[in-house]
């Protein structure tokens, strides 16, 4: 079967080498707002009582953070000006 959302996250944590605060400041570079607690849950083993499956917002927040944490933000976009015509 293929990877599931959990898998992912874990195996991008470990390549970071990133410990739960980082993955806090994270998710807030993009207003997505999570806790401690709730990564844990996302890290346990899916036979825990207090396991909680990675929903795909998630994934796309934290992804999406990481992007602007590896790179920085992104450039404001210039004005196009309209062609004039002739």
């Amino acid at each position: 079967m293929g990877l599931t959302n959990n898998d992912i996250f874990k195996k991008l944590r470990v390549a970071h080498k990133l410990r739960d605060d980082d993955i806090v400041k994270i998710c807030a570079l993009v207003d997505f707002k999570v806790t401690k607690s709730e990564i844990g849950a996302i890290f346990r083993a899916e036979d825990h009582p207090k396991y909680v499956e990675c929903g795909d917002q998630f994934l796309r927040n934290f992804l999406n953070g990481l992007i602007i944490h590896l790179r920085g933000p992104m450039p404001p976009k210039k004005e196009r000006k309209p062609k004039e015509t002739k």
